[in-house]
Protein backbone atom coordinates (compact mmCIF):
# COMPACT_ATOMS: atom_id res chain seq x y z
CA UNK A 1 0.00 0.00 0.00
CA UNK A 2 1.74 3.34 -0.61
CA UNK A 3 1.88 5.94 1.41
CA UNK A 4 -1.29 8.09 -0.41
CA UNK A 5 -3.39 4.76 0.24
CA UNK A 6 -2.39 4.60 3.98
CA UNK A 7 -3.26 7.71 4.61
CA UNK A 8 -6.69 7.64 3.33
CA UNK A 9 -6.97 4.52 5.10
CA UNK A 10 -6.15 6.00 8.37
CA UNK A 11 -8.23 8.48 7.66
CA UNK A 12 -11.64 6.54 6.90
CA UNK A 13 -10.60 3.96 9.98
CA UNK A 14 -10.61 7.54 12.12
CA UNK A 15 -13.80 8.71 10.50
CA UNK A 16 -15.55 4.96 10.90
CA UNK A 17 -15.15 4.95 14.56
CA UNK A 18 -16.35 8.49 15.19
CA UNK A 19 -19.60 7.81 13.09
CA UNK A 20 -19.95 3.71 13.04
CA UNK A 21 -22.10 1.93 14.67
CA UNK A 22 -19.26 -1.27 15.13
CA UNK A 23 -17.04 0.35 17.39
CA UNK A 24 -18.27 1.41 21.24
CA UNK A 25 -17.42 4.58 21.45
CA UNK A 26 -15.44 5.49 24.37
CA UNK A 27 -17.63 7.92 27.01
CA UNK A 28 -16.44 11.60 27.54
CA UNK A 29 -16.37 10.23 31.61
CA UNK A 30 -13.80 7.52 30.40
CA UNK A 31 -11.81 9.80 28.63
CA UNK A 32 -11.97 12.36 31.13
CA UNK A 33 -10.84 9.98 34.22
CA UNK A 34 -7.86 8.76 31.91
CA UNK A 35 -7.01 12.33 31.04
CA UNK A 36 -6.17 12.79 34.66
CA UNK A 37 -4.20 9.60 34.84
CA UNK A 38 -0.77 11.97 33.58
CA UNK A 39 1.34 14.28 34.87
CA UNK A 40 0.50 17.20 32.51
CA UNK A 41 -2.86 17.82 34.08
CA UNK A 42 -2.09 17.39 37.06
CA UNK A 43 0.96 20.16 37.03
CA UNK A 44 -0.90 22.18 34.89
CA UNK A 45 -4.04 22.15 37.24
CA UNK A 46 -2.20 22.43 40.37
CA UNK A 47 -0.73 25.67 38.94
CA UNK A 48 -4.05 26.74 37.74
CA UNK A 49 -5.71 26.48 41.69
CA UNK A 50 -2.93 28.36 42.65
CA UNK A 51 -3.04 31.49 40.35
CA UNK A 52 -6.72 31.48 40.54
CA UNK A 53 -6.68 31.30 44.63
CA UNK A 54 -3.70 34.14 44.42
CA UNK A 55 -6.04 36.05 42.27
CA UNK A 56 -8.66 36.35 44.75
CA UNK A 57 -6.98 37.13 47.77
CA UNK A 58 -5.08 39.96 46.13
CA UNK A 59 -8.62 41.28 44.64
CA UNK A 60 -7.31 44.88 42.97
CA UNK A 61 -10.19 43.68 39.72
CA UNK A 62 -9.92 46.04 37.32
CA UNK A 63 -11.38 46.37 33.57
CA UNK A 64 -7.85 45.40 32.07
CA UNK A 65 -8.59 41.97 34.18
CA UNK A 66 -11.37 41.74 32.35
CA UNK A 67 -9.92 42.63 28.94
CA UNK A 68 -6.81 40.58 29.38
CA UNK A 69 -8.31 36.85 28.88
CA UNK A 70 -10.40 38.25 25.90
CA UNK A 71 -7.04 38.97 23.98
CA UNK A 72 -5.29 35.84 25.04
CA UNK A 73 -8.41 33.49 23.69
CA UNK A 74 -8.18 35.34 20.58
CA UNK A 75 -4.34 34.99 20.18
CA UNK A 76 -4.37 31.69 21.45
CA UNK A 77 -4.26 30.19 18.16
CA UNK A 78 -1.74 32.46 16.48
CA UNK A 79 0.45 31.07 19.89
CA UNK A 80 -0.62 27.82 19.42
CA UNK A 81 0.37 27.66 15.64
CA UNK A 82 3.77 29.49 16.13
CA UNK A 83 4.73 27.05 18.83
CA UNK A 84 3.68 23.88 16.62
CA UNK A 85 5.53 25.76 13.55
CA UNK A 86 9.00 26.86 15.04
CA UNK A 87 9.36 25.06 18.37
CA UNK A 88 7.80 21.44 17.98
CA UNK A 89 8.82 20.99 14.29
CA UNK A 90 12.17 22.08 14.66
CA UNK A 91 14.61 20.41 12.44
CA UNK A 92 17.94 19.50 14.27
CA UNK A 93 20.34 21.82 13.72
CA UNK A 94 24.40 20.45 14.14
CA UNK A 95 26.92 23.50 14.68
CA UNK A 96 30.12 21.93 15.52
CA UNK A 97 30.01 18.93 17.43
CA UNK A 98 26.60 20.12 19.05
CA UNK A 99 22.83 19.05 17.99
CA UNK A 100 20.40 21.57 18.70
CA UNK A 101 17.42 19.70 19.23
CA UNK A 102 14.88 21.14 21.73
CA UNK A 103 12.86 17.78 24.36
CA UNK A 104 9.60 19.42 22.68
CA UNK A 105 10.48 18.66 19.21
CA UNK A 106 11.78 15.18 20.00
CA UNK A 107 9.11 14.23 21.36
CA UNK A 108 6.65 15.73 19.05
CA UNK A 109 8.66 13.82 16.53
CA UNK A 110 7.57 10.61 18.53
CA UNK A 111 4.28 11.72 18.62
CA UNK A 112 4.04 12.22 14.79
CA UNK A 113 5.42 8.45 14.21
CA UNK A 114 2.68 6.98 16.88
CA UNK A 115 -0.38 9.26 16.84
CA UNK A 116 -1.82 7.11 19.44
CA UNK A 117 0.44 6.47 22.15
CA UNK A 118 -1.26 8.59 24.52
CA UNK A 119 1.49 9.29 26.43
CA UNK A 120 3.01 11.20 23.68
CA UNK A 121 0.18 13.60 23.47
CA UNK A 122 0.70 15.55 26.71
CA UNK A 123 3.24 18.44 27.09
CA UNK A 124 6.20 16.51 28.54
CA UNK A 125 6.28 16.80 32.18
CA UNK A 126 10.20 17.69 32.34
CA UNK A 127 9.26 20.39 30.56
CA UNK A 128 6.35 21.51 32.58
CA UNK A 129 8.98 21.82 35.49
CA UNK A 130 10.80 24.68 33.56
CA UNK A 131 8.16 26.37 31.64
CA UNK A 132 5.48 27.21 34.47
CA UNK A 133 8.27 28.70 36.79
CA UNK A 134 8.84 30.51 33.53
CA UNK A 135 5.05 31.85 33.13
CA UNK A 136 5.04 32.44 37.02
CA UNK A 137 8.32 34.68 36.95
CA UNK A 138 6.57 36.84 33.99
CA UNK A 139 3.41 37.03 35.68
CA UNK A 140 5.23 38.26 39.17
CA UNK A 141 7.85 40.80 37.37
CA UNK A 142 6.59 41.75 33.81
CA UNK A 143 3.18 43.41 34.71
CA UNK A 144 2.49 46.72 36.34
CA UNK A 145 0.24 45.62 38.84
CA UNK A 146 0.41 41.90 40.71
CA UNK A 147 -3.56 41.44 40.42
CA UNK A 148 -3.18 41.28 36.64
CA UNK A 149 0.22 39.56 36.21
CA UNK A 150 -2.45 36.37 38.54
CA UNK A 151 -4.92 37.07 36.09
CA UNK A 152 -2.33 36.70 33.09
CA UNK A 153 -0.56 33.56 35.12
CA UNK A 154 -4.96 32.13 35.65
CA UNK A 155 -5.43 32.65 31.89
CA UNK A 156 -2.36 31.01 30.63
CA UNK A 157 -3.23 27.95 33.41
CA UNK A 158 -6.66 27.49 31.70
CA UNK A 159 -6.03 27.63 28.03
CA UNK A 160 -2.98 24.96 28.93
CA UNK A 161 -5.46 22.63 30.13
CA UNK A 162 -7.37 23.21 27.46
CA UNK A 163 -5.20 22.29 25.34
CA UNK A 164 -3.90 19.54 26.66
CA UNK A 165 -7.88 17.99 27.22
CA UNK A 166 -8.54 18.99 23.02
CA UNK A 167 -5.55 17.18 21.98
CA UNK A 168 -5.56 14.15 24.60
CA UNK A 169 -9.61 13.90 23.50
CA UNK A 170 -8.42 14.31 19.49
CA UNK A 171 -6.27 11.23 20.27
CA UNK A 172 -8.81 9.24 22.06
CA UNK A 173 -11.78 6.54 20.93
CA UNK A 174 -14.16 9.95 21.59
CA UNK A 175 -16.33 10.01 19.17
CA UNK A 176 -17.23 13.62 17.96
CA UNK A 177 -20.62 14.54 18.45
CA UNK A 178 -20.82 18.14 17.98
CA UNK A 179 -19.64 19.74 14.36
CA UNK A 180 -17.29 22.09 15.71
CA UNK A 181 -15.44 19.72 17.49
CA UNK A 182 -16.14 17.34 14.21
CA UNK A 183 -14.53 20.09 12.26
CA UNK A 184 -11.40 20.27 14.99
CA UNK A 185 -10.62 16.49 15.06
CA UNK A 186 -10.81 16.39 11.65
CA UNK A 187 -8.10 19.23 10.86
CA UNK A 188 -5.75 17.55 13.45
CA UNK A 189 -5.89 13.90 11.53
CA UNK A 190 -5.36 15.75 8.16
CA UNK A 191 -2.09 16.89 10.14
CA UNK A 192 -1.10 13.93 11.58
CA UNK A 193 -2.24 11.99 8.22
CA UNK A 194 -2.04 13.86 5.11
CA UNK A 195 0.79 16.51 5.65
CA UNK A 196 2.25 17.82 8.58
CA UNK A 197 2.96 21.33 6.59
CA UNK A 198 -0.39 21.97 7.06
CA UNK A 199 -3.13 22.26 9.43
CA UNK A 200 -1.01 23.28 12.65
CA UNK A 201 -3.89 24.47 15.27
CA UNK A 202 -5.14 21.75 17.71
CA UNK A 203 -7.69 23.97 19.78
CA UNK A 204 -9.66 25.21 16.59
CA UNK A 205 -10.19 24.46 12.88
CA UNK A 206 -9.97 27.43 10.16
CA UNK A 207 -8.65 30.03 12.46
CA UNK A 208 -4.49 30.36 12.46
CA UNK A 209 -4.18 28.16 9.73
CA UNK A 210 -6.67 30.24 7.01
CA UNK A 211 -4.63 33.36 8.14
CA UNK A 212 -1.16 32.22 7.96
CA UNK A 213 -2.16 29.84 4.49
CA UNK A 214 -1.82 26.33 6.05
CA UNK A 215 -5.64 25.81 5.77
CA UNK A 216 -5.40 24.03 1.69
CA UNK A 217 -8.42 21.95 0.45
CA UNK A 218 -7.35 18.45 1.62
CA UNK A 219 -8.26 17.27 -2.00
CA UNK A 220 -5.82 19.57 -3.54
CA UNK A 221 -2.76 18.49 -0.80
CA UNK A 222 -0.07 15.23 -1.56
CA UNK A 223 0.01 12.99 1.31
CA UNK A 224 3.64 14.03 2.44
CA UNK A 225 6.10 10.67 2.63
CA UNK A 226 7.65 12.64 5.89
CA UNK A 227 4.06 12.64 8.14
CA UNK A 228 5.43 10.42 10.37
CA UNK A 229 8.60 10.63 10.30
CA UNK A 230 9.39 14.27 10.41
CA UNK A 231 12.34 15.93 8.64
CA UNK A 232 12.76 12.04 7.31
CA UNK A 233 14.28 13.20 3.90
CA UNK A 234 15.39 16.77 5.00
CA UNK A 235 19.17 17.49 5.44
CA UNK A 236 20.52 19.79 7.66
Amino acid sequence: MNREAYAQERLRADEAAMTGTRRKPTPLSAAWRGFWRHPSPWLIGTTLIGALTARVVVGDWRLTDALLPVIMIAAFPFFEWLVHVFVLHWKPRRISKITIDSLLARKHREHHADPRDVPLVFIPWRALLWLLPAYTAIALLAFPRLGLGLTFLTGVAVLGIGYEWMHYLIHSDYRPRSTIYRAIWRNHRLHHYKNEHYWFTVTTSGTADRVLRTYPNPADVTTSPTVKALHAREVC
